[in-house]
């Protein structure tokens, strides 16, 4: 069976779906392995390192999808630059698509991939449980956006982070809220702590209070209960509008005496929610900082524009939409692992079982389904 690696071709995308070390532990597997020429570079994985794992460098996307049995890629396949042809029209019908396919929001794509017979599985679209904490791709990006959110802000704002003591005196430190207490909110919060900020967070969620807390930042009571705030699978849901403008509130009132904020408060499957005004904005100290890790599904801040840089009566509004591809080195190393993890799902003991009772491949996959044919298939290189 031969899994393949195409280089990803959606701009300023710079990570790569396998890196060396999980090639190395494929083929050990009794896999074949074949990447596609340049695809690891720009995450400093060279073409020779991927041989030295036991894998094949294909020239071009033909060389590459010829025989293959599983593609996994990074993000859903799109126009190919190269080629002359979208990517779908690259994949060998009746093979499997791992990746994160945007599923929710692109219908077209998986229409597509359904008319070519392609066993399409989401990776968004993994279910929260302990089974699927090792293949969390969602959480291991979203460690990478809070860590780097937190030092483009730091970069960003015209004071220092930390607390200094100098012979010129004391210099205090910069206050850093972050809104959203996710994965990427904690990982922004640690972050700015290790810079030596004062940090304080706030989510609609009074579960996390403790999450926060024991990172040494302070939790903001936003006066939301539970069963108003938690959804399916432990994720924010969508507040009435009374409970919004009591939040935005709040808010207003922290953000007026901060120097940073970092926006990372989604839902899923639906527009971020609007938490920032264009009022409270104007209200914060001049020369402030946002960065709105939630730009790409709308934005938390009124004035955000995704993938651009906007100032405001003084506050820079950043409103990144590649930052995780910003570190591809390590965003690769999780996101390989994560996939390794998941292919062990139907990749088993030489064999490929798609075992469609089973909760993680069930609620990933989007196109396809169960085939007797498919069902147990020794696996041959």
């Amino acid at each position: 069976m031969r899994i393949v690696v195409p280089k990803e071709v959606v701009a300023h995308e710079t990570r790569v779906a396998l890196i060396p070390e999980t090639v190395a532990k494929l083929v050990r597997d009794g896999f074949s392995v074949r990447v596609e020429k340049g695809a690891g570079v720009q995450a400093t994985h060279m073409d020779s390192a991927y041989v030295e794992a036991g894998a094949e460098v294909a020239p071009d996307p033909a060389a590459l999808y010829d025989g293959a049995n599983v593609v996994v890629k990074v993000r859903s396949p799109v126009p190919h630059p190269a080629a002359g042809r979208d990517e779908v029209e690259l994949l060998p019908e009746g093979v499997i698509l791992v990746g994160i396919l945007e599923a929710a929001t692109r219908p077209d794509l998986v229409d597509r991939l359904r008319r070519r017979r392609i066993n399409a599985f989401a990776l968004e679209l993994l279910p929260r449980i302990s089974r699927a904490q090792k293949m969390d791709v969602l959480s291991s990006m979203s460690t990478v956006a809070g860590y780097k959110a937190a030092l483009l802000a730091a970069d960003s704002l015209n004071k220092f982070f930390p607390l200094l003591m100098t012979a010129a005196g004391t210099i205090a430190p910069a206050k850093v809220h972050v809104l959203g207490a996710g994965v990427a909110g904690l990982q922004a919060i640690a972050t700015a702590r290790r810079l030596g900020a004062v940090v304080e967070a706030s989510d609609i969620r009074p579960a996390v209070r403790e999450e926060v807390q024991s990172l040494g930042a302070s939790f903001v009571d936003l006066h939301v209960e539970a069963g108003e705030a938690v959804g399916e699978g432990g994720y924010a849901k969508e507040l009435s509008q009374s409970k919004q403008d009591e939040e935005r509130r709040i808010l207003a009132e922290r953000l007026r005496l901060s120097d940073c904020v970092i926006a990372t408060a989604m839902v899923p499957g639906k527009r971020a929610p609007r938490l920032i005004t264009r009022d409270m904005v104007e209200s914060m100290k001049y020369g402030s900082i946002i960065v709105d890790l939630a730009a790409e599904q709308g934005g938390n801040c009124e004035l955000t524009q995704p993938g651009r840089t906007v100032t405001h009566a003084g506050i820079t509004i950043y409103g990144p939409v590649h930052l995780v591809a910003s570190v591809p080195t390590h965003a690769s190393q999780m996101y390989s692992r994560n996939v390794y993890a998941f292919l062990g799902q139907f990749l088993k003991g030489g064999r490929l079982e798609l075992d469609f009772s089973d909760e993680i491949l069930r609620s990933t996959c989007v196109t396809g389904g169960p085939s007797p044919a498919s069902a147990g298939a020794p696996v041959s290189g």
